[in-house]
């Protein structure tokens, strides 16, 4: 097996055929793909059926935030584009996340399908600390990130997207099931670009991780496959 489901792959692109490229050149090295908010503007549902069609996992990274019934009604819709995972942000509040919880299992009920992992991010990984101080909370970035994971499994969240340093301590707080979906991963060597908080993929499992999404380190790879392979191999040695 060349790939891992473990690994998310982040389709940063702000075009559908720069996106449909990357798959179809990764092939079966990849099986799950991240799609945000630039490719989603410009490609919608269309990029998400083309990944279905390809018979991969997708993970729909739109970060949703607004009041409980407008979160509802959005996850609802998208529920039936048949995404395996989808996102808000746990500062939205316990409400909102219990009403997106509560939208996504009665839309895919309705649908006759299993309903989409729902998770919540908590604090972006791009952000340290003096950025963080900004934001006046009392809190340190690792007290806020699992005060908020806490929040999240008490709606019925079934996840966090979190840094990978933070990993360990959501794994001890919310338990063996509790997903841990970790950006700001970076081989050893590569660089980390715009974020802050970050991991090797070794690290980033060893400390608690149940998936990681990485991006440039893979799609701007010479060797994209080996890229992706290598990452894969080494995340099935932890």
């Amino acid at each position: 097996m060349n790939h891992d489901d473990r690994l998310i792959v982040a389709l940063d692109f702000p075009t559908m055929e720069q996106a449909k490229a990357l798959v179809l050149e990764l092939g079966d090295s990849v099986s799950h793909y991240k799609v945000g908010m630039e490719l989603y503007y410009a490609a919608g549902s269309e990029m998400i059926r083309f990944l279905k069609g390809h018979n991969k996992q997708v993970f729909l990274d739109l970060k949703l935030q607004d009041i409980p019934n407008t979160v509802a009604g959005a996850l609802a819709v998208l529920t039936g584009l048949g995404a395996d995972m989808m996102n808000v942000h746990a500062v939205g509040g316990k409400k909102m996340m219990q009403a997106a919880v509560k939208a996504v299992h009665e839309a895919a009920e309705k649908l006759g399908r299993p309903a989409p992992k729902l998770i919540a991010v908590t604090i972006l990984t791009s952000m340290d600390d003096e950025q963080f101080g900004d934001l006046n909370y009392k809190n340190t970035i690792a007290e806020q990130v699992i005060a908020l994971a806490k929040l999240a499994q008490e709606a019925g969240m079934d996840g966090v997207v979190a840094s990978p340093q933070e990993a360990a301590a959501i794994r001890k707080a919310c338990g063996p099931e509790f997903l841990i979906v970790t950006p700001g991963v970076r081989p050893a060597g590569t660089s980390i670009d715009d974020q802050s908080r970050i991991a090797t993929p070794t690290g980033a499992f060893k400390n608690g991780s149940s998936h990681i999404v990485v991006g440039r380190p893979i799609t701007k790879a010479e060797d994209k496959i080996a890229a992706a392979q290598s990452i894969a191999a080494e995340i099935r040695g932890v």
